[in-house]
Order: C-alpha cells, then structure tokens, then sequence
C-alpha cells in the first residue's frame, strides 16, 4: 500500500471553505436572532486532547518505523500505524476547516465586540480557532512522523557495504 501526503491546497480549501461558512452562520444569526455562535470551553479543550494523542501516536510509529530492526524490543501492528496516519491525515483536514469555520465568525463578530454576548463570543471563537489551528500544524507533523524511511535497495552504497562486511555475493545483473 502506498500513502500519499496530503497536497498543501487542500488545506487551504479547508480553512476557506470553513471561513465561508463561519461567515455565513453569523450572517445567519444576526438575521435569525439565534444564539449559534461560539463554543464553549470543553471544545477547544477536547481538539487539543484529541491532537495531543494523535501526536503520541505518530511519535510511536515514527520511533518504530525508524529504529534499526536488529534493535527492535517488540512488534507494532501494521493497522495501527495505517490508523494513526489516517487520524493524523484526518486532524489536519478538520483543523483546517475548523479553524477556518471559527475564524468566520471571529471576524464577523468584531464590529459587535460591546455587546456583551458577541464579545464573549469573540473570545470563545478566538480561543477555539487557536486549538483548531494548533491541530492543523499537528496533524500536518503527525502525517510526516508516520513516513517510512527510504527503502535502500540492493545496489545502495549502504547495502553494498554491508553485504562485503558480511561476505556476500553481488547480486546477479
């Protein structure tokens, strides 16, 4: 199996794409008198636990996938290193949109920052789009994390090398 990285332009489709539609709930709101803006505190909270253990995850894979397989204490299951860089995948797309979708409604909130409700607002919108954004820049490192190393083929300088310290053949052209 062969996983690509994610291209750059997605996520910047994400942020504008939540953007567009953090602009158009408080656009919404305003006209609808419905109070759908902000988060409350237990959303930035959970997204930054969330990003911290995708980032625990991809470090084991990482530690594993480059340590030398002489030196190996213990095995890791393939599906969990596919896992983790589907999650890290995964958290960086969603950081984007989230990030994206709260920073909408920051700026759209800021021409009411004296009302008392848009100014808390603001302040939940701010810190959210922080954590989100955090995530984004962590799922990003994640995905690079849960690379494999390059496969030194048979004619690599390093493989060749140590077929002679071993007292090998060539192989066959």
């Amino acid at each position: 199996m062969s996983a690509r990285r994610t291209p750059w332009w997605y996520y910047l489709i994400s942020i504008v794409l939540g953007l567009l539609c953090g602009i158009g709930l408080v656009a919404y709101d305003e006209r609808s008198g419905l109070a759908l803006i902000g988060a409350p505190l237990f959303v930035p909270a959970l997204l930054a636990l969330l990003g911290l253990v995708v980032l625990v995850l991809a470090l084991q894979v990482h530690k594993y996938a480059t340590t030398d397989p002489r030196k190996r204490t213990g095995t890791m299951n393939p599906l969990r290193a596919v896992y983790t860089l589907v999650l890290a995948k995964a958290l960086g797309i969603a950081g984007a949109a989230l990030a994206g979708w709260y920073a909408g409604q920051l700026l759209m909130s800021l021409s009411h920052a004296d009302a008392p409700f848009y100014s808390k607002a603001i302040l939940e919108c701010a810190v959210t789009a922080g954590v989100c954004l955090a995530d984004m820049i962590v799922g990003i490192i994640s995905e690079w994390l849960c690379q494999l190393p390059p496969n030194n083929g048979p004619e690599s300088p390093d493989m060749v090398k140590a077929r002679k310290g071993r007292g090998l053949a060539q192989p066959a052209a």
